[in-house]
């Protein structure tokens, strides 16, 4: 027999007796109110009285028993006790820590059966006590207050006379209870089913199957997996053929039937009032437990294949997201799926994955929405003691939510297993080190390898190779939680206590880019700190001044040259430097870095490194997007400066005014540029391209003409050809190879022409951030934003995220006209005042909102300008009388500003 447990009986079957132990021990009816730790508590204790429980009642199997307190023994001492004496016994069994018998696949009866009229054979008795089938059973109503009464009279001997069918569903057999039910307008039969059913992780597994069917009621084997020589138990009254036993389906995929399935719930759905939530309720909530138990102690999931089954039906259940059930028995489940095995954990995203989009966005929101209803029922009482991370609701809802994220994917738009195994060759042969020998005389120091996502490792999927996957990846960032979360601390938890303590850090898909771009600011703080410490060791060991800092110091009419004199210095003497925090100093100038001349030298040095007329990019009109030149005279080292000036931007939390197309993030991750990057590169070409592709007729070659080689020009208007292949000349495109053709091109176009120049530029970024958790946490679209900045100037934000200093107050007169005249300026004002009071005119990750700008009264009205602190993002405006002459002081400074001085 198979060790599935339940709460009660260890047979899979609740019987009265399962149910008058289980309300003697707990004193009074289970209510779905109750919190799920507590019942989580008592969990462990009722298990093991359970087993003492059904060790006096059912015995252990063992013919050869010695244990008196077993009902297989011969010397069994409580032969004529009742169930509730039996109960009884059995908790002070379980004080006493008595010996309990391991339990074997058949089981004798307790007390000797009379066989009647030859008809009732011995493997009959065996498999009506192989079931638990006692004569008499009770469910809980939706009330929990009353019971049905099913089975038969008990025989004088305590021995069932008649064998009653195993609970299980089908689609018709659902039906037609529900049809008996409307005629008699009783639902107790329907509460019962439902109950029990749901109650029982042997009943669901045998429900709703694809072996046999769904009109036929199978034959139940329940014998062990070892006990492969024991014949099929025969049943009465069921007529279907014999099918495989639970545990000896070996089908690896999905065994449920999932449209009767859900045909099924949707007639519980269309039931009036749905008597048997209440039911189904108490019913989940003991399954958790038991599942709970089974998967953590008996390992089940090893040796029964189909008991996932038991995972996918409940998750189907379409009121999960109600309520009622969000307080106990939702999240037990959740709880459960959470802590089951990796493996276990991955055959559920790839069944999961292969459902349709709709319902999988169901799961999804479902999830969702029981984060949500957590985080807002304690919105207010979140505090240092008590944390989103410290609610078992929440952690185990983002751990399912985590499986579901990679059935997504998996059942997404991936790229082909071809492609990604020659990327891994590529990023395998083009090392850190490879990359970085010779440049600048860097050698590099070994570090350690990234640590891989178990689930995603043993799914196989990355989530830099999906491109679309079936829920957008924003359905999965949940918003309230991120509002309540302090990231400092999830990050915290995440470097320092892993494994006793929850972080949301390795769930990154439920975190805004703004919450990861936090936590990732906390890691680059760490490393600067770090760096910083070993600068004053360094100091004090080897003599000479400190260094904490990355000091560049430029002139601004030569600021290329100076930041290339300086950079490369610094990557040839010591690479590790360009980890320190930087600090920007203008000749001349007397402002203070305290990150406002930083961004300033970024917006410069940009539109210097991004001018046509040096030619190291080339822009495209359409997309309004920069390129790398195939065809540049600067050498590598420009290339590289960019690639530093990249990661120093993301390292430092600078934005840059950079329009690079996405294909530059995907390639920094390690992908290769292939035909559907093109639109971004070359709006037109892409077109005509898939025009190619897209066309069908016979009379291709004439209509199109074209060879293998191709021709392009250079920035001077000098033409190039190209061969694709060898003799592309004589080699002409037709419908066979247009796919070939079409691959080829936009692989030379972005990934061979440019080889070199990208080259330069990936060692000059990878200098900087190898060791950031970049990869980890951000996807590219994340990396350009985290590059460039959100593209939505919301001032309405900006307005409620700014405070006042100095006098002011968002009542004062100033500040009511300064909003009239911001919300009146065009987009390229607002730019300009961006510009003027934070030092760029770039909107920080997560919106205006994220960015905290202060006000402060400088001064009785006058004639001078505002003024600011670009560090600190503060403005200073005099108190001036009127809108009129607000903006016009307000136009003049910030048209007419630059530099910095000492105010």
């Amino acid at each position: 027999m198979s060790s599935i447990q339940n709460t009660g009986s260890l047979d899979g079957q609740e019987s009265a007796s399962d149910l008058t132990v289980e309300h003697s021990l707990s004193g009074k009816v289970p209510k779905v109110s109750e919190s799920t730790e507590n019942m989580s508590k008592r969990g462990a204790a009722q298990q093991v009285i359970f087993q003492y429980f059904n060790q006096l009642t059912e015995g252990c199997g063992n013919e050869s028993c010695t244990n008196e307190n077993c009902a297989s023994s011969r010397t069994f001492r409580f032969k004529e006790s009742d169930n509730n004496t039996l109960a009884l016994e059995a908790i002070t069994l379980s004080k006493a820590k008595a010996t309990l018998c391991e339990r074997r696949p058949r089981k004798i009866s307790r007390l000797p059966t009379e066989q009647e009229n030859g008809t009732l054979d011995t493997s009959v008795l065996v498999a009506s006590k192989e079931l638990g089938m006692r004569t008499k059973s009770k469910m809980l109503s939706p009330t929990a207050s009353s019971s049905v009464d099913v089975g038969s009279s008990q025989s004088p001997h305590g021995s069932n006379s008649e064998i009653k069918e195993p609970n299980y569903l089908t689609e018709e057999r659902l039906s037609a209870v529900i049809h008996d039910c409307q005629a008699s307008n009783e639902w107790l039969k329907l509460i019962h089913l439902i109950g029990s059913v749901f109650n029982n992780p042997e009943s669901i597994i045998m429900s709703f199957r694809k072996s046999y069917p769904v009109s036929s009621p199978p034959k139940v084997n329940l014998v062990s997996p070892d006990d492969s020589s024991s014949p099929p138990i025969s049943q009465p009254g069921i007529e279907s053929p014999t099918v495989p036993t639970v545990s000896s389906i070996k089908d690896p995929d999905l065994t449920v039937d999932l449209p009767a399935l859900r045909r099924a719930f949707k007639l519980l759905m269309d039931v009036p009032d749905q008597p048997y939530q209440g039911a189904l309720i108490n019913a989940l909530t003991a399954l958790s437990q038991t599942l709970e138990y089974e998967t953590k102690y008996n390992k089940v999931l090893e040796r029964q294949t189909d008991y996932i089954n038991v995972f996918i039906v409940v998750m189907e259940i379409p009121m999960l997201h109600f309520p009622e059930y969000l307080e106990t028995a939702f999240p037990g489940i959740n709880k459960v799926i959470g802590l089951l095995p990796v493996s276990a954990q991955a055959r559920l995203a790839r069944i999961w994955s292969t459902f349709d989009q709709s319902r999988l966005k169901d799961m999804v929101q479902s999830l969702q929405q029981l984060i949500t209803v957590k985080v807002i029922n304690y919105e207010g009482r979140w505090s240092a003691n008590f944390r989103p991370s410290d609610d078992s609701a929440i952690t185990s809802a983002t751990r399912v939510l985590k499986i579901l994220y990679y059935a997504s994917m998996l059942g997404g738009h991936m790229d082909s297993t071809e492609l990604v195994e020659e990327e891994r060759r590529l990023n395998d042969s083009e090392s850190l080190l490879e990359l970085m020998q010779g440049a600048f005389g860097y050698e590099p120091k070994e570090s350690s390898p990234v640590k891989e996502d178990p689930l995603g490792k043993e799914v196989g999927v990355q989530v830099i190779n999906c491109r679309e996957p079936l829920i957008p990846y924003e359905d999965f960032i949940n918003e309230p939680l991120n509002d309540n979360l302090d990231i400092g601390v999830d990050y915290t938890n995440h470097r320092l206590e892993p494994e006793n303590k929850f972080s949301f850090v390795p769930y990154c898909f439920i975190l805004t880019t703004a919450s990861k771009h936090t936590s990732m600011y906390y890691d680059n703080r760490i490393r600067m700190l770090h760096e910083r410490r070993t600068a004053f060791v360094q100091t004090l060991v080897h003599g000479g001044p400190p260094n904490p800092f990355l000091r560049v110091r430029v002139r601004r009419d030569h600021i290329i040259d100076d930041a290339l004199v300086n950079l490369e210095m610094i990557a040839m003497e010591n690479p590790s430097d360009l980890r320190k925090q930087l600090f920007v100093e203008f000749d001349g100038e007397q402002g203070l870095d305290e990150g406002g001349v930083s961004k300033e030298f970024f917006q410069l040095i940009v539109e210097e490194l991004f001018n046509p007329d040096i030619g190291m990019f080339t822009y495209n009109e359409q997309s309004h997007h920069f390129w790398f030149n195939s065809l540049s005279f600067e050498n590598d080292a420009q290339f590289t400066l960019i690639g530093i000036l990249l990661g120093l931007a993301i390292y430092n939390s600078c934005i840059l005014d950079i329009h690079f197309p996405m294909v530059v993030y995907r390639k920094l991750m390690g992908k290769k540029g292939t035909f559907r990057d093109l639109y971004d590169v070359d709006p037109t070409l892409f077109a005509s391209l898939k025009e190619m592709l897209e066309y069908k007729l016979e009379d291709f070659e004439e209509v199109f003409d074209q060879t293998f080689r191709i021709g392009y020009s250079d920035v001077f208007g000098n033409n190039h050809t190209y061969d694709l292949k060898e003799n592309g000349e004589s080699t002409m495109v037709s419908q066979e190879n247009k796919q070939e053709f079409v691959d080829l091109y936009a692989d030379y176009l972005l990934n061979k022409s440019i080889d070199q120049q990208f080259r330069a530029f990936k060692r000059g970024f990878l200098m900087v951030t190898s060791e950031s958790p970049l990869k980890q946490l951000f996807r590219p679209e994340e990396i350009e934003m985290l590059v460039c900045g959100s593209q939505i100037f919301d001032f309405h934000a900006l307005e409620e995220a700014t405070e006042y200093d100095g006098g002011f107050t968002d009542d004062s007169a100033t500040i009511r006209n300064f909003w009239t005249v911001v919300h009146a300026m065009s987009e390229e004002d607002k730019k300009k005042l961006l510009q003027f009071t934070t030092g760029t005119d770039r909107v920080p990750v997560g919106g205006l909102s994220k960015l905290k700008m202060i006000i402060a009264r400088n001064g009785p009205d006058s004639d001078r300008l505002p003024t600011s602190h670009t560090c600190f993002n503060v403005l200073l405006l005099p108190e001036y009388p009127t809108v009129e002459k607000l903006q016009d002081r307000l136009l003049k400074a910030i048209n007419y500003s630059k530099g910095f001085g000492m105010l």
